[in-house]
């Protein structure tokens, strides 16, 4: 009887010390976790300081930090959380170790402009990371391409917009069309055709998946807008002939004003609403993409 109460005891006492234990481990965690925290915002806010400490070593310290961004990026991005801080200094961090590391300033003026939750929604802090990447690096033409990607895109600056490709173009590198994007915007401001050269150059041209998937669906809604666009004014041929607004896509081509169905970048047919305008088929992905859209504008 004593054995078995000697027993129980040592059995309370251990589970009391390995309690003990765990509370002790877990405060230390946090303790370490919260000094981690408190360390990298001491370096993320001093450039500068990382630059002068890493000596010949920093266009290595330049990739580690390059890969702390897209990590950030892609943990934020996968989360959906929208909170990006963070991505600023650590880019700032990034090019200041080594001005001529390029992919930092594409993919990262990317990562900024981009509205959130897909980006940090700070297109001006990408204007100034790419007009610090073409003081680095004047011959790299592309940045000029990019700047006016954000100004013509994100900030419906199209003087600004003009003026990037226009400086772009005089690079003897840099291909034709920067001088022809660049009259198109000066002349037409937004138009159908220049938005989707520019979302499919991003298309072709990134290594990025996340970046080629947003430019894709970028591209599905654009043809569908220039799509709606188009049955729209036909509905209103239609109406001015018949007298009444046409309430199926089809009696467009019974009217024979339509060859056969018209249908958005996934197969699916468009419909009009109950105003009488073009839409997307409920029925298509597309239109949650839509809504994601019209919601961060």
């Amino acid at each position: 009887m004593k054995a078995a109460k000697t027993i129980v005891s040592v059995l309370v006492i251990l589970q009391a010390g390995f309690l003990g234990v765990w509370k002790l481990q877990h405060t230390l965690d946090k303790e370490r976790a919260e000094l981690r925290e408190e360390r990298d915002y001491v370096l993320l806010s001093s450039a500068k300081l990382v630059k002068a400490v890493s000596l010949e070593y920093a266009p290595l310290m330049a990739d580690f930090y390059w890969t702390r961004v897209v990590q950030f990026y892609g943990n934020k991005h996968v989360r959906g959380d929208a909170n990006l801080e963070e991505l600023w200094p650590l880019l700032d961090i990034t090019t200041t170790l080594d001005p001529n590391l390029i992919v930092a300033y594409r993919f990262g003026a990317i990562f900024l402009s981009q509205r959130a939750p897909g980006g940090a929604g700070r297109p001006d802090l990408a204007v100034q990371l790419l007009q610090r990447g073409i003081k680095a690096n004047p011959d790299y033409w592309r940045l000029y391409e990019d700047l006016g990607f954000v100004y013509y895109m994100d900030m419906k600056d199209y003087r600004k917009a003009a003026q990037a490709f226009e400086e772009g173009s005089k690079n003897p590198k840099a291909l034709i069309w920067m001088k022809v994007m660049a009259a198109k915007i000066a002349a037409e401001g937004q138009s159908f055709r220049t938005s989707y050269f520019l979302w499919n150059d991003v298309y072709t041209t990134t290594t990025d998946p996340q970046i080629k998937e947003n430019a894709k669906w970028h591209l599905q809604l654009l043809q569908a807008e220039e799509d709606c666009r188009q049955l729209d004014r036909l509905a209103d041929e239609y109406e001015k002939r018949f007298g009444h607004r046409a309430k199926r896509v089809s009696e467009l081509e019974e009217a024979g004003m339509l060859r056969g169905p018209v249908r958005d970048p996934l197969g699916y047919v468009y419909v009009f609403d109950e105003n009488g305008k073009a839409a997307l088929n409920p029925k298509s992905p597309l239109v949650e993409k839509q809504k994601y859209q019209e919601h961060f504008r």
